[in-house]
């Protein structure tokens, strides 16, 4: 899906938070200042990702039976994620069955292996690709790149991305980030667009101009897929653009990349996902495009390669498995007030927003340990999800297995470890506050606002109440009263 055609323009240079390198350990914090830095940018994305939420909560108004809807929504992945493997099998068979070749692979790496040798055996150079958060998982585009292949993105927000060789910053709308000047310098540069017109449909139909000789051009097609039925060996694929259809139908060859957790029983089962999916993610009543593919076309091939890369292990945890139940509509991070104000490039991750916090330190805990630190934990993620995940209870847990496992960095382990003595104390907690309230009154400036301070770099400390602490106020006022009439 493209980027709201409703960005503003202006002169600001986008913020563009580096990824940290291999072994690194990623700063959000860091990518989250650099991103509000740029204000408009910093104000565009949160009023155009808070829209999506307010989009969402009028469509849910619609639906009389909605949280119904999201009860059983939640059994049926839970059934399936607890019959996986049956239900695995029976999606292989079927789908055998329709004339498709179906393959598995354990990881990353082998997901690529197996698609590269598919395109060398049918002498394959040019890919079309439909949107896939997986294939993003598995780094497939830069593989592909490394091996020679012309790789097209055939979503526009993801197009927008491919050309400015960054990563999506959102499951639903990958270049939500960006305003409309930055899109026309993007295509300027590489598509040869008039550098001073920012006008959203010029923008538009140059790209398409561009891009669709190439996509006609293609010897093989790319697709995810949002659910695959195990009783029909079908798999469905949503899209605003039609560009899933594309991909899947223009080139002869069509390889389909799905994550082994997308597998529902049957095909009655769309009935209450598809009514789900779009008014949760953009609040739209059904995306455009809603394809069921069965088999290869008339003279064509099609191949699906199901992915597990680390979805078992995560099954067998019994804090985290119900994460997989994800339907990827993105309502979590509409919702969500880091998100909307650090931007999706600051998480350093394929999966950002509060999914990203439970899923990403699953793929790489140390690398990721800092995410599950990037909400307030107040639980709004968990009261928009269609499946009811428990959002914000995984990542109150992932802290606790995070500093448990000594993935925290030591400074925060050792503050957050102090903090706990404290508030666990109500004698320490009291004292704790005199001694701040005694130095707040005399401390200088500079000794307050420094680096050691996170708190104060971005904010302005309250004032010291003349009453001293809450305590000392009831003491005086409600503790003597309650007495007084105690004794009457």
């Amino acid at each position: 899906m493209a980027s709201d055609n409703g960005a503003n323009a202006t002169s600001e240079a986008q913020p563009r938070p580096a990824k940290p390198g291999a072994g690194k350990r990623v700063d959000h914090a860091a990518g989250a200042r650099q991103f509000l830095a740029a204000t408009e940018h910093a104000e565009s994305h949160d009023e155009r990702v808070w829209a999506m939420r307010q989009r969402r909560d009028a469509a849910v108004e619609t639906i009389p039976e909605w949280e119904e809807l999201r009860d059983l929504a939640s059994q049926i992945k839970t059934h399936a994620l607890t019959h996986l493997d049956e239900y695995l099998e029976q999606f292989e068979a079927n789908a055998k069955a329709n004339g498709i070749h179906v393959h598995w692979a354990a990881d990353a790496a082998d997901h690529n292996r197996i698609v590269h040798e598919i395109f060398q055996e049918n002498g394959v150079q040019r890919v079309i690709k439909s949107k896939s958060m997986l294939m993003e998982e598995c780094g497939f585009r830069q593989y592909m790149d490394a091996a020679g292949f012309d790789m097209i993105e055939t979503d526009l927000g993801e197009r927008i991305q491919q050309l400015d060789d960054e990563d999506p910053s959102h499951v639903v709308v990958p270049a939500v980030h960006k305003m409309r000047s930055d899109v026309s310098q993007v295509f300027s540069k590489t598509l040869d667009s008039d550098p001073g017109n920012d006008d959203a449909h010029y923008l538009t139909e140059h790209q398409r101009q561009a891009t669709r000789p190439l996509i006609l051009d293609a010897d093989a097609g790319m697709t995810g897929a949002n659910f695959a039925i195990a009783e029909t060996g079908g798999f469905v694929v949503c899209t605003n653009e039609g560009n899933a259809d594309l991909s899947a139908n223009v080139p002869n060859l069509h390889v389909a990349s799905i994550g082994i957790e997308k597998v529902v029983p049957r095909v009655e089962d769309m009935g209450v996902f598809i009514r789900m999916l779009s008014r949760s993610a953009l609040g739209s009543p059904i995306t455009q495009y809603t394809s069921h593919f069965r088999g290869p076309k008339p003279g064509g091939e099609t191949h699906i390669v199901l992915v597990d890369n680390g979805r078992s292990e995560r099954l067998g945890s019994e804090k985290f498995w119900s994460a997989l139940k994800c339907i990827r509509c993105g309502a979590c991070m509409n919702t969500c007030p880091v998100f909307r104000r650090s931007g999706g490039l600051s998480y350093g991750a394929t999966y950002t927003g509060p999914l990203g916090l439970i899923l990403d330190p699953s793929i790489d805990a140390r690398r990721y340990s800092n995410l599950p630190f990037a909400s307030t934990l107040n639980g709004s993620c968990t009261n928009v999800c269609p499946v009811k995940i428990n959002i914000h209870e995984q990542i109150f847990e992932w802290r606790k297995v995070l500093a448990e496992d000594k993935q925290v960095p030591w400074t925060k382990r050792s503050s957050l470890a102090a903090a706990g003595r404290v508030l666990a104390s109500p004698k320490s907690y009291r004292a704790a506050l005199k001694t701040a309230h005694s130095a707040l009154h005399y401390l200088p400036d500079w000794a307050i606002y420094n680096r050691l301070n996170a708190w104060g770099q971005v904010r302005d400390l309250p004032d010291v109440p003349a009453e001293g602490t809450f305590h000392d106020w009831y003491r005086k006022h409600r503790l003597n009263t309650a007495e007084a009439g105690d004794n009457e």
